[in-house]
């Protein structure tokens, strides 16, 4: 029998991976995914989804090192799989190339990927720009695709789904005995978590199939992430930024400065436009509290703010929130278990 009763809140790469994690590890906990927005509307439908990631710099770096292979090597045995389409995950090779050498040139993500090494001065060639550069294979995980696939994992391992829009955690105190709280930017209201913040980024879909390799400018504002089924170029960082409608002046930035990378974009043809705020905080929130509610003290499991890497560490974190769940359940008391 399930008798102890889980929330999971956002339904984005973060909170659905975190339902999978707690369902399929943990059978006798009944596991609810509650959202207010499912795929295809939400801020992971959009991402691009290829995986490397910055430095967070309050994280120690074995922790980040952890999250990043957790989520590399999950993915990459779905891509070495029979559901890679279905999945949307796919092995994607190519460049990220800088203006000026980093201050360093191995990130602490280069033992995790495939193939990693720097460019040669005849590959840097064709980027006079830029100086220095590093040639690599990751993984793309396509969201409008995983999404939905990893939302039909987690309802065979036993998890219900509802969609609902919740204003604090006083509505969920009295149905469920632990909150894990993945609502992104959402934290802002749920949990009045300021340090949370957007980050607007715009993208188009491309249609330029020629296209094979990616290319992203070290900066994170310029990139070419050939997909399954079209390109992602990009892109805008923009802080504090909570527009979600198209800028027009963006789209032409974009185009103009993927053109200057890859010449041959000039003949491709815009599909689709889209905006999306990042969830972005100075670190990711990977912890457990107890908060007083009404009536009672409840264990919340944080797991948010991951900033524009959500596909990057998703697995991983939520192999961290699954751990937090589990001290969670040894601290409740007896009662609350029978």
């Amino acid at each position: 029998m399930k008798n102890v009763r889980v929330v999971v809140v956002g339904a984005g790469v973060i909170g659905v991976s975190t339902a999978v994690c707690i369902a399929e590890a943990l059978p006798f906990c009944s596991v609810t995914l509650l959202a207010d927005k499912f795929s295809p509307d939400t801020t992971s439908d959009g991402a691009a989804g290829i995986l490397f990631a910055a430095k967070f710099p309050d994280v120690p770096l074995e922790r980040q090192k952890r999250w990043f292979k957790d989520t590399f090597d999950h993915l990459l045995a779905i891509a070495q799989s029979q559901h890679s389409p279905e999945a949307g995950v796919m092995l994607s090779s190519g460049w990220q190339i800088f203006k000026e050498v980093p201050a360093e040139r191995k990130p602490f993500w280069a033992e995790s990927v495939i193939g990693f090494r720097f460019m040669t001065e005849e590959e840097l060639k064709r980027f006079p720009d830029h100086k220095f550069g590093h040639a690599f294979t990751t993984l793309k995980c396509e969201c409008s695709s995983y999404l939905p696939w990893l939302e039909n994992r987690f309802r065979k391992a036993g998890g219900q789904v509802e969609q609902r829009t919740i204003n604090s955690l006083q509505d969920l105190s009295n149905s469920y005995d632990i909150i894990v709280n993945c609502s992104g930017l959402g934290s802002r209201t749920l949990v009045g978590d300021s340090q949370v913040y957007p980050v607007r980024g715009q993208v188009l879909k491309m249609e330029a199939p020629w296209l094979q390799h990616f290319i992203r400018d070290g900066n994170g504002k310029t990139y070419i992430y050939p997909g399954m089924h079209s390109v992602t170029v990009g892109g805008t960082r923009q802080e504090d930024d909570w527009r979600l409608d198209v800028d027009e002046g963006d789209t032409d930035s974009i185009l103009k400065r993927c053109s200057r990378l890859e010449p041959s974009l000039s003949h491709g043809k815009v599909l689709s436009k889209w905006v999306g705020l990042r969830p972005s905080r100075r670190n990711p929130r990977v912890e457990k509290e107890l908060v007083q509610l009404p009536g009672r003290r409840v264990p919340v499991v944080h797991n948010y703010g991951h900033g524009g890497w959500g596909v990057t560490l998703a697995w991983g974190t939520a192999l961290d929130a699954l751990e937090l769940v589990r001290q969670c359940l040894q601290e409740m008391p007896l009662q609350a278990k029978l």
